[in-house]
This record gives C-alpha cells, sequence and structure tokens, in this order.
C-alpha cells in the first residue's frame, strides 16, 4: 500500500498555518500535540492524525485501545460465536437408507402380498402387532422369515412399504391419495403414530372429492377424531356422492342427531332412543330461548355450516317435513324465507311458464342444488316406488324388475297425491348410483349413469340402467340426483353453497 498522506485537523475559527517543511516538522508536531491532545487528537509517525478513545492509548500502536480496535474486536468476538448452518446427513436418513431401503444387517424378513423385506425385529419391535409376535410363545418368535397375511383389500405393497419405513425414520410424507392404504396398514400392524398422522393428513386435505372416503374408512379404523370433526360433516353433507336414504328429510333427521351427540357426548342410550331423546333435549332448550333458533346461539353457532349444506328447498316441499322444520326451530327463519320464496317461484313457472324441465347438463347446478333421494333393496324382486314430495307436477315412479331400472312419467294411469303437469312432453336431469356393500361398510361394487336428460310423455317410461350379474350382490343401494326445473331459471339465492337459502 502507498504512503497516506497526511493532513492537520483543526478547530474552526482558528487561522490557517502552512503546513512546516520537512526540517521543521518535529517542532511543529510537537507544538500541535499538547492542544490537540485536550482535543483527543493524536499523531504518529507517517501516519494520520487519529481520534484518540480516552487517556494516553494510541490507534496506531499495538497496545492501544480505542473505540474502532473495540469494534473489530467485538466483530471477530461475534464471528467466533455465531453457529454457522451446514446440512450434514442425519442419523435417521442414515439409518432409513442403510438399514431399511439396504436392508444392511438384517435379522428377520417380512414377506407379504408377493414382496419381501429385509427388516430388524429392534425396529420392529415398535409396531404393536409385531412386539406381541416377538414377545410372546408364538412360532414366529424364533423365525427368520415370516409370511404375513393381508386380510384387509385397502392394504397394497406401497402402503407397506411406507408402514415398515415409518420405523425406520423421524417423519413420513403421505400422500391424499394413498392416505386411506397408509391407514389400513398402521391400523394392521398397530402403528399409533403413524395412524395419528394419517388422521391429521385426512382433516387438512378434507375436500367435497375426499369426504365420503374419509368418512367411511375413519369409522372402518375408529378415527373418531376425523368422523366427527365439524369440518368432515360440512363436507360430507355438501357432497353430491353422499348416499341419501331415502330422502333430504333424513339428512336433517341425522345431522340434528348428530349435533345432540356432540353437545351431550356423555349419552350412552340405545339408537332407538336416540331421535326421542334428541328431540327432548332440543324442545327444553327452546323453552328457554323462545323467539331464538339454535343454530344463532352460540352453541349452535359452531355446527351452522354443516346446516348450511342442506337443501332445505327438497325439505319444505313435503308438508309433514316443512312442520318438523318449522317446530324444531333449529334453523333460522331467514334461511327458510329465502327457500319459501324460490320455492314458490319455481312452482309459478312450472304453473303458468310452459316450464318443460332442463334442456342441457349444467353439472354444478346438478351437484350443487339437485334433489338427493334413495332406495335400498334387501333383496332381489320387483319394486315400483315414488319420493314423496311436491316435485312441480313430474310424479316419477321409479320401478326395478328383471334387472332393470325403469322411469316413469306417471300422468294419467295412476293416482298421485300432487297436482301432475299435463304438458305433453317434460324433462329431467338425473344421475343414477347403485352399490353394494359388505357387513363391515366397505363398497364392493358400483355404478353410475353420468348426469343426463331425460324426456318422457304422458306415462312414458324408459329404461335407465341395466343391472350385469356382478351388481346382484343384495342389499342393493340406489341412489337418485334429479334436477326438475332448469338450471337457467333457478333463482341466485340458491346457487352459492354459503347462501342462507341453501
Amino acid at each position: 500500500m502507498g504512503a497516506l498522506s497526511s493532513r492537520v485537523l483543526r478547530p474552526a475559527g482558528r487561522t490557517e498555518q502552512p503546513e512546516p517543511t520537512p526540517g521543521a516538522g518535529g517542532s511543529a508536531r510537537r507544538s500541535d500535540a499538547g492542544e490537540d491532545a485536550a482535543h483527543g487528537f493524536c499523531y504518529c509517525p507517517g501516519g494520520r492524525k487519529r481520534k484518540r478513545s480516552s487517556g494516553t492509548f494510541c490507534y496506531c500502536h499495538p497496545e492501544s485501545e480505542t473505540d474502532e480496535d473495540e469494534d473489530e474486536g467485538d466483530e471477530q468476538q461475534r464471528l467466533l460465536n455465531t453457529p454457522r448452518r451446514k446440512k450434514l446427513k442425519s442419523t435417521s436418513k442414515y439409518i432409513y437408507q442403510t438399514l431399511f431401503l439396504n436392508g444392511e444387517n438384517s435379522d428377520i424378513k417380512i414377506c407379504a402380498l408377493g414382496e419381501e423385506w429385509s427388516l430388524h425385529k429392534i425396529y420392529l419391535c415398535q409396531s404393536g402387532y409385531f412386539s406381541s409376535m416377538f414377545s410372546g410363545s408364538w412360532k414366529e418368535s424364533s423365525m427368520n422369515i415370516i409370511e404375513l397375511e393381508i386380510p384387509d383389500q385397502n392394504i397394497d405393497i406401497e402402503a407397506l412399504q411406507v408402514a415398515f419405513g415409518s420405523l425406520y425414520r423421524d417423519d413420513v410424507l403421505i400422500k391424499p391419495s394413498r392416505v386411506v392404504a397408509i391407514l389400513a396398514a398402521a391400523c394392521m400392524l398397530q402403528l399409533d403414530g403413524l395412524i395419528q398422522q394419517c388422521g391429521e393428513t385426512m382433516k387438512e386435505t378434507i375436500s367435497v372429492r375426499t369426504v365420503c372416503g374419509y368418512y367411511t374408512s375413519a369409522g372402518t379404523y375408529g378415527l373418531d377424531s376425523v368422523k366427527k370433526n365439524i369440518n368432515v360433516m360440512r363436507q360430507l353433507i355438501g357432497s353430491s356422492n353422499l348416499f341419501v336414504m331415502q330422502v333430504e328429510m333424513d339428512v336433517y333427521t341425522a345431522l340434528k342427531k348428530w349435533m345432540f351427540l356432540q353437545l351431550v357426548p356423555s349419552w350412552n342410550g340405545s339408537l332407538k332412543q336416540l331421535l326421542t331423546e334428541t328431540d327432548v333435549w332440543f324442545s327444553k332448550w327452546k323453552k328457554d330461548f323462545e323467539g331464538t333458533t339454535f343454530l344463532e346461539t352460540e352453541q349452535g353457532k359452531p355446527f351452522a355450516p354443516v346446516f348450511r349444506h342442506l337443501r332445505l328447498q327438497y325439505i319444505i316441499s313435503d308438508l309433514a317435513s316443512a312442520r318438523i322444520i318449522e317446530q324444531d326451530s333449529l334453523v333460522p327463519s331467514e334461511w327458510l324465507a329465502s327457500v319459501y320464496k324460490q320455492q314458490w317461484l319455481a312452482m309459478l313457472r312450472a304453473e303458468q311458464d310452459s316450464e318443460v324441465g332442463p334442456q342441457e347438463i349444467n353439472k354444478e347446478e346438478l351437484e350443487g342444488n339437485s334433489m338427493r333421494c334413495g332406495r335400498k333393496l334387501a333383496k332381489d324382486g320387483e319394486y315400483c316406488w315414488r319420493w314423496t314430495g311436491f316435485n312441480f307436477g313430474f310424479d316419477l315412479l321409479v320401478t326395478y324388475t328383471n334387472r332393470y331400472i325403469i322411469f316413469k312419467r306417471n300422468t294419467l294411469n295412476q293416482p298421485c297425491s300432487g297436482s301432475v303437469s299435463l304438458q305433453p312432453r317434460r324433462s329431467i336431469a338425473f344421475r343414477l348410483r347403485l352399490a353394494s356393500f359388505d357387513s363391515s361398510g366397505k363398497l364392493i361394487c358400483s355404478r353410475a349413469t353420468g348426469y343426463q336428460i331425460l324426456t318422457l310423455e304422458k306415462d312414458q317410461e324408459q329404461v335407465v340402467m341395466n343391472l350385469d350379474s356382478r351388481l346382484l350382490i343384495f342389499p342393493l343401494y340406489i341412489c337418485c340426483n334429479f334436477l326438475y326445473i332448469s338450471p337457467e331459471k333457478r333463482t341466485e339465492s340458491n346457487r352459492h353453497p354459503e347462501n342462507p337459502g341453501h
């Protein structure tokens, strides 16, 4: 580095003095030193005049102490004491890779579904299933190769891979699309931590698409925290895939009982007593809070989002159901008022505006606002039925016979409970679904038509599904979605799922 030039710093107001010549430099610097020392300056040969921190120490000498020395020392101390983050291969990752994936030092093989895993007993004992197997007098406790029987069809090789791997690592990433299979494997192997994580994953990823599968699985594998979750119930009630037995009023009744059980968890009566006890409890509440509906109270507000997904327009279309809704005083009157207005205008269109029904598929409207109704056929035979309620003059008969499901527009030939439209042709939008379940509630087989438009003349009938032998497993559940009024003519108050009229 080249020599630094130096200059004299003088207090303001002083007369500028000429720089001394090199020969007289020593005396000139000494003459200023005493005065400048009073102002905290010091001079060092060949260097600049510098500000002193205090006392007689000089910045230019190693033994001197100044503010800059202190700052530099503090910075060095800080750097020395600040930990540097460097990602190392963790023990968990090493164990997972070396012991689980590579199978090094394995002392046992687990065989299942045509696959083998080279594992370690000390890790397997974290599983309640294997802990019991190895600690008891079972023959497997001394075996080096164990064949696992997998009784649950939800469990596949990938699910077992995740379940076994969870014994060798700290965390597991679970895809929502795989959570049911992994939950099934975790329950079989009694992996409490993995079961809990599956439950959390289900709660976080509940949607209209997943809720039915999640709800069923939660019941099958004992995840009450998922099954009783209010958000699960909200999505379930709003789902277009919900199998409703028999009509929407039955959904309301089920919700009323569910809400009672949430509010009175200590109740332990029989299922036959549940509805009666529910009505008694809410009746007592109604006497104490006359004039206020339950869902408007602090106790009831958490349940309001669930009840908003009820399709109230198909409840008030039946006189007996409408009276129960009014009597229970659970649903806010504002919700009902908008629905009554909507249905009244729809009826006028059907009666006075030559309404002939939907002419095109509007999937969003069908999924959000169609009438949901179902029927259980306990055994094979011949059946004919209709779902009660005012359906805008369209009296629909459903017949099951000889493996055929038939829709018929009943106009003149058979008596019906309500008014019947005499329009020459009427249309409905519909979707028909069938399903069979085993004793545990697991789906065995299913079939669906997709959304369709069906146009019928007076008393005309139409085959809408032919069942093949695979579906002839009873009991058989039939669920239908119907829309009788053209979607483009429905009022906006019933289109938005969070609208009180929904």
